[in-house]
């Protein structure tokens, strides 16, 4: 079955490129990213990790920590490091994943349970391992994104997602469509209009079912 919202995100313990780490120990307080990727030393995947690494400030700015996924080692993830920041100008200040056992592509639902990886593999062998997971510091999956493999993953709306998820995170709020920090929010159904008044002020009544709410000021 496959990883739902709200699911708690499977923990594991890992070799990584900063050392062997327990998953959720590794989370902490912290909100956290996973990126997968389906092999090092690939095109598109050399972009996407060089996007991160120029992200990592503004993760952290989040209470955010990212750590990538690749069913290749260590030694060719630490090789590869030198790749991607030679591209993206930024460190690779992040771990990376050892998963040439398939253990987390697979309690993550990437691979079937059954899949191997072949001698001399292509990338096409393990394409399915293209996804982002959100998880909160409860440990929950907020967010699921799968790629494919001519996609590159667009980390503007990472972290646009991540801002939307931090700002609604247990409160009776939702983003409207397209929304970006610092616009209006939608209030929940929860509240009639005399609670959301007295939590959020003045509040726009579009539809009795649709009002919004200016929390940023």
């Amino acid at each position: 079955m496959s990883l739902r919202i709200n699911d708690v995100a499977p923990n594991f313990t890992a070799d990584t490129t900063a050392g062997e780490i327990n998953f959720h120990e590794w989370i902490g307080e912290n909100y956290a990213i996973i990126f997968s990727h389906p092999k090092d030393f690939t095109p598109v995947c050399t972009t996407e990790f060089g996007a991160v690494s120029s992200l990592v400030p503004e993760f952290k700015k989040r209470n955010t920590k990212v750590i990538g996924v690749s069913v290749d080692n260590v030694q060719d993830h630490e090789k590869w490091k030198r790749d991607i920041e030679a591209f993206s100008g930024s460190p690779a200040d992040f771990p990376i994943i050892d998963d040439t056992s398939l253990q987390v592509s697979k309690l993550y639902n990437m691979l079937p349970a059954e899949a191997y990886l072949p001698d001399g593999r292509t990338p096409a062998d393990s394409a399915t391992v293209r996804t982002v997971f959100v998880i909160g510091p409860d440990k929950k999956i907020r967010l699921t994104l799968s790629y494919p493999m001519s996609v590159g993953r667009n980390f503007a709306e990472i972290i646009r997602v991540l801002d939307a998820i931090q700002l609604t995170d247990g409160q009776p709020l939702a983003t409207p469509a397209d929304w970006t920090p610092g616009q209006d929010v939608i209030v929940a159904l929860s509240l009639n209009d005399e609670q959301a008044k007295e939590k959020y002020g003045e509040i726009d009544v579009k539809l009795p079912y649709l009002r919004f709410a200016n929390v940023s000021k």
